[in-house]
């Protein structure tokens, strides 16, 4: 059985509804979709999100409002749904939906950023290595695990436009993409770079200055496998020709095990 699965960052979910999301989840089909930085409480999700014909949904809520959030739209009912790594200090943030099937395991995170100060870049590396326990945790089950979602870190130079000019801005710094190598070291796969070795692609881009037009981007936005799994992924892509939020989708093809 072959597998659509999507990642998507909205920037806010309300927001990208006035913007064909659903035209383009209606148009695409992908089987699984995670989003992150929904900024909804569980009062908020539009009733039209809600009971999107054909999928179940799993929601994640921040405890601050409009802030941070994460979902999962899927077509393939999972044997269970959770949300978190069990450590209230990361769990608090909406962040983490876990779906389980009878032989894959994904993870749908919103890593935290590092901009707004060292408290929060603190926080991330912290979350960062809580994850990668958690991984290595779920690896041991012997299904196929995946991770994906907005990482907040782009991994080398070629995932950015401009990388000496960011090479001390949060999201590019030498301590967070050395997260990146080691879960690399510890036998996690980018999955795009293994069909995509070309530069310029990127899932990211700021709203100033004209950046997505001129494609001044960065690509944050991964999915990640375990290493014994690989050999069942069958194609990895970002979907740059999708607009709506400052992200892009980013896909991937998978057989199951």
């Amino acid at each position: 059985m072959n597998l659509n699965l999507w990642s998507w960052n909205v920037n806010g979910l309300r927001a990208v509804l006035n913007k064909d999301f659903l035209g383009v989840l209606n148009r695409e089909r992908p089987d699984w979709l995670g989003l992150q930085e929904t900024k909804l409480q569980e009062h908020q999700i539009p009733a039209e999100l809600a009971c999107v014909e054909g999928y179940q949904s799993f929601w994640s809520h921040a405890e601050r409002k409009g802030y941070s959030g994460t979902a999962v739209l899927t077509r393939l009912a999972p044997y269970s749904a959770s949300f978190g790594f069990g450590d209230p200090e990361f769990d608090s943030e909406g962040r983490i939906v876990r779906c389980e099937f009878e032989s894959l395991i994904i993870y749908n995170i919103y890593f935290p950023n590092g901009q707004q100060g060292e408290h929060r870049l603190d926080y991330k590396l912290r979350f960062y290595d809580t994850c990668l326990e958690v991984l290595e945790k779920e690896r041991r089950s012997g299904k196929m695990v995946l991770v994906t979602g907005d990482f907040n870190t782009a991994h080398k130079e070629i995932d950015l436009a401009n990388p000496k000019e960011n090479s001390q801005t949060s999201g590019f710094l030498p301590i967070e993409r050395a997260w990146l190598d080691k879960i690399v070291e510890h036998g996690w796969v980018d999955t795009f770079r293994l069909f995509h070795p070309e530069p310029q692609r990127y899932s990211w881009w700021s709203y100033r200055a004209g950046a997505r037009p001129r494609n001044v981007g960065w690509r944050i936005d991964y999915f990640f496998v375990d290493a014994e799994h690989q050999k069942y992924v069958l194609d990895a892509d970002i979907r740059d020709d999708i607009m709506g939020s400052d992200h892009c989708p980013v896909t991937l093809r998978v057989t199951l095990p």
